[in-house]
């Protein structure tokens, strides 16, 4: 005579246990989820290494650099609130990046489309390409003074790089297949620059401009640290001078959140541009 047990387990509780793991799982592979753990593991080891004194007195925890962030919003620092100090070198990153913009991916597609452009610059392109941007400081001083030309300049000499790298990489890596398929059709020159050349280099460009960005970040602080009475990299090494780790820190978190709302917005820009993009989930 079959019992109770010998029946197995109860459908509605395997199914409750299937429910549960699946939730369980659903939950562990979304992407937001896993960035807020990523994030609150992040800021508890942190916190602890904070406690514990691992630095010393010179590691605040993250309240502390909140708070600071907060005094700064108000009170005036070296004559300026942070919200000033962030749009001058706000200003800098965007006019040193948008005049990369405009030399270096021209000069990158030119240099992929023109075998005798390609002669002529890449030789000169090749000797500056290795040369740090901060150890072109010293000498942009000397040629256009500690006012907002030389810090410019600096962000140009960095950011311009991976423009014309990708650039020129965007192009010439493209499946030469393509350019058969177009010439199959009937199609001339122009067809093949409208139809494949650009539409398959634009997301290597793309790339290009997210590295570039990004390097003008670095930039913009290294010739802020020399000279300047205002900026972000006037905040850093201020604290620096004062022995305030939290203004030092404080003023890398806002360039990291300011700079990764810049990258959100180009990869935006490169959706709208490129929607033919795979993505990569």
């Amino acid at each position: 005579m079959s019992t109770a047990l010998d029946a197995g387990p109860s459908p509605i509780a395997s199914g409750t246990r299937r429910s549960s793991g699946s939730l369980v799982s659903t939950v562990l592979t979304n992407r937001f989820v896993l960035y807020c753990i990523s994030l609150t593991a992040f800021l508890l080891f942190w916190d602890a290494v904070a406690v514990a004194k691992t630095f010393g007195n010179f590691m605040p925890r993250p309240m502390e650099v909140v708070a600071q962030l907060g005094i700064m919003m108000g009170d005036p620092l070296a004559g300026k609130t942070l919200p000033m100090h962030l749009w001058a070198s706000l200003q800098r990153v965007l006019i040193g990046f948008g005049i990369a913009v405009a030399i270096g991916v021209p000069l990158g597609l030119f240099m992929s489309l023109n075998r005798y452009v390609y002669a002529i610059v890449k030789p000169i392109f090749d000797l500056f390409k290795p040369m740090p941007p901060i150890a072109w400081i010293s000498l942009s001083i000397l040629w256009f003074g500690i006012g907002e030309t030389s810090k410019v300049f600096i962000i140009i000499i960095g950011a311009i790089v991976p423009c014309v790298i990708n650039a020129f990489n965007g192009i010439r890596l493209v499946d030469p297949e393509l350019y058969d398929a177009v010439r199959m059709l009937g199609g001339n020159r122009r067809d093949e620059m409208r139809e494949v050349t650009f539409p398959a280099g634009f997301p290597a460009i793309f790339a290009g401009l997210q590295i570039s960005l990004s390097v003008a970040w670095t930039c913009v602080v290294a010739a802020e640290l020399v000279g300047a009475r205002e900026g972000m990299g006037f905040i850093i090494i201020l604290g620096m001078n004062l022995s305030r780790p939290s203004l030092i820190i404080g003023g890398m978190v806002v360039i990291a959140l300011v700079a990764w709302l810049l990258a959100v917005s180009m990869g935006y820009l490169e959706k709208w541009v490129c929607p033919w993009k795979r993505e990569i989930k």
